[in-house]
């Protein structure tokens, strides 16, 4: 049997286009926006139902607002409590400073353990630092289990939605990639497979079944952390999260450090917030909480249990007082379902496995600006608002994008002032004092007797203005300057004579 199919998701994506290219072809697709529209609609509506149902959204929204906050400001002390309450519950905790060092762990724990494959469930952060190419080149076979997932990744293919990774895919392409690609790493899809939803999920789960069962070692991510219990908490729809959680023998999970919480009565808020932004229900289906490994006579869930804390530049965005708030993502999309932006180019144009308003502003600060991917993703936005009236905790994304777009402009000039800087400069000197606001004001008349003089038709305005303004008037008309200025109006005028008298 060979492996699964495997993308680099960060170092391919560097390579690609900028967001401004790489959005124009998807814009020319009419079958991507087709099936983008109809996702994000779905959901929309979906969402728009059960918030609301609640009278007290708002309040929640600001109390997820402050409990992140809370964590965020005191995160050194709510992880080193999260791992003394996880290591008293049996499990074994590592640090890692970015993907290079946690990709060495868990290759190593994976190889301890003697397996030549694992179980994924909640793969996004795996993804972001690439788990499954490291594996891969270490000979182990990393198997999605989300649905959405494994029709990524049989499909050779990125993810394009923080919730729904193959909602650029309709039922059709489905079922050509399910007959096509599931025989060669597993159990086969019936032949006479339809494009039917329930067909579809069955063709899945018997092919994911047979891995779950032969599993020693699954991998994980989780939604949640909970400093003074060390619990891990993971929620999901479909049931494959219970399975990779409990059948294996051995669970590695690998969190950003950004996802703890300060306590259990903490998650009371968010069970309620995150089912209703993500897909549009009261509770999700399934919710996992473990803490430790499996103990007793009767060993229920895995025996050996590994947690992996990631920071992968997050310190670096904690740094960054108005960048800081982006860590209170807790990935639920609502964001990018309400996009006008995303809705119409998808998730790929963004260059970053996490896409929409939230990857625009996370991406740059997680990877740096040093490619012109990331510079461009700031400048992914018309700046709507729609992103920060959804999220369920409050992070002003519209605020964000316009602080990296001056870091993106300030960085790219290397200290060198920009013309627009120039002509604030030049327009504060002259309105200091009345005498150069005067002299200006001359000059402009002037130049105003000489245009209207020599265009034709009484025309108004000026098509275009020479290089630096140029610039500006490449998207406007620019009036032409009155033939008298109003301080000479005013002095030819009884305004002048009243002046005079006074």
């Amino acid at each position: 049997m060979t492996g699964p199919p495997h993308v680099g998701v960060t170092g391919a994506f560097l390579g690609l286009p900028t967001f401004q290219t790489a959005a124009k072809a998807a814009l020319e697709d009419p079958v991507l926006r087709r099936n983008l529209a109809h996702a994000t609609g779905t959901i929309r509506d979906k969402r728009a139902a059960v918030v609301g149902e609640l009278a007290n959204w708002e309040e929640l929204r600001l109390a997820a607002e402050a409990i992140k906050d809370v964590a965020l400001h005191r995160l050194d002390e709510h992880l080193e409590a999260f791992e003394a309450n996880a290591t008293a519950a049996g499990a074994v905790v590592h640090w890692a400073r970015d993907a290079e060092e946690a990709n060495r762990i868990v290759v190593a724990l994976v190889q301890a353990e003697g397996a030549s494959e694992v179980v994924k469930v909640k793969s996004i952060l795996t993804q972001e630092i690439e788990l499954n190419e490291a594996l891969s080149a270490a000979g182990i076979d990393a198997w999605e289990t989300d649905l959405a997932e494994l029709i990524v990744q049989l499909g050779d293919d990125w993810p394009s939605h923080i919730l729904v990774p193959a909602i650029h895919r309709n039922r059709a392409e489905v079922r050509e990639i399910f007959l096509r690609e599931m025989g060669k790493v597993g159990r086969p899809a019936p032949a006479d497979l339809s494009d039917d939803p329930c067909r579809l999920a069955e063709a899945a789960r018997l092919h994911l079944r047979e891995k779950f069962l032969r599993a020693e070692v699954a991998v994980s991510g989780a939604n949640f952390a909970i400093a003074d219990t060390g619990s891990l908490v993971v929620v999901e729809s479909e049931g494959n999260g219970r399975m990779c959680l409990t059948l294996p023998d051995t669970l590695i999970s690998v969190v950003g450090i950004e996802k703890v919480l300060p306590s259990w009565r903490d998650l009371e808020v968010f069970l309620q917030v995150l089912p209703r932004s993500s897909t549009g229900e009261r509770e999700n289906p399934y919710t996992s909480i473990w803490t430790g490994p499996g103990a007793g006579p009767v060993v229920d869930g895995p025996r050996n249990v590994h947690i992996v804390l990631l920071d992968n530049g997050r310190t670096r965005v904690l740094a960054d007082p108005k960048g800081r708030d982006a860590l209170r993502c807790i990935r639920c999309s609502a964001c990018l379902n309400v996009c006008p932006v995303y809705e119409r180019t998808g998730g790929h144009s963004y260059g970053s496995v996490y896409p929409g308003p939230i990857g625009a502003v996370l991406t740059p600060q997680l990877r740096g600006t040093a490619s012109d991917v990331d510079r461009s993703l700031p400048f992914a936005s018309s700046l709507c608002g729609a992103c920060f009236d959804v999220c369920p905790v409050r992070i002003d994304i519209p605020s964000m994008l316009v602080h990296l777009r001056t870091r993106v402009v300030d960085e790219s000039r290397g200290g060198v002032p920009s013309v627009e800087q120039l002509a604030m400069k030049a327009a504060s000197w002259t309105f200091a004092d009345h005498r150069r606001l005067g002299a200006v004001g001359k000059v402009a008349s002037t130049v105003g007797k000489v245009l209207r003089s020599k265009l034709m038709g009484g025309k108004q305005v000026l098509r275009q203005l020479p290089w630096p303004a140029g610039v500006w008037s490449h998207a406007r008309d620019a009036p032409v300057p009155p033939a008298e200025s109003f301080r000479d109006w005013w002095q030819r005028t009884d305004g002048g004579q009243q002046d005079g008298a006074s």
